[in-house]
């Protein structure tokens, strides 16, 4: 199954709620709370998107995490890329990979180009969608209901039935 990670995941759900008010700074356990992402998951995020120039951070009283680049200029590539590492299908198509060493098949392969045509329609894909396109779909009330449950879940999964 290709599916995003769980991490990268919430890497969404947390640069949403920073996308929503870019030129505020939030502590983590400020975003942790109003995302309904695990403190501990938001802490290790934090530290690798800051890593990765996704967000920075500031110390002092005014301190806390922010977006680095404005939210438009920040796509979903942007954030799997600094949580998981290079997009690709497989491992002999990561930075367009030469290595033999990667795969024993690697020199005869019928089926790495069609492979490669689907591993950069992926990329482009979530090149094309900005942290701006994602936080402008977010009813506005998801945040509150987010910190009103009893059990936080992230606030892009919470239904209003």
């Amino acid at each position: 199954m290709i599916r995003i990670s769980r991490m990268a995941d919430y890497g969404v759900v947390a640069l949403s709620f920073l996308a929503r008010q870019p030129d505020v700074y939030f502590s983590a356990a400020s975003i942790a709370e109003r995302t309904g992402v695990p403190l501990p998951t938001t802490r290790k995020l934090l530290k690798m998107l800051v890593k990765n120039g996704v967000v920075v951070s500031r110390r002092g009283s005014s301190g806390g995490y922010g977006l680095a680049r404005p939210p438009q200029d920040i796509s979903v590539a942007d954030l799997v890329v600094a949580v998981d590492g290079p997009i690709a299908l497989a491992d002999c198509l990561q930075d367009g990979n030469a290595n033999t060493s990667v795969c024993g098949l690697e020199g005869f392969c019928a089926v790495r180009g069609p492979w490669q045509k689907v591993s950069d329609a992926i990329r482009v894909a979530l090149e094309e969608v900005t942290l701006a396109d994602i936080a402008g779909s977010i009813p506005g009330d998801a945040i509150n209901s987010a910190q009103v449950r009893q059990k936080p879940r992230p606030m892009m999964f919470l239904d209003h039935s």
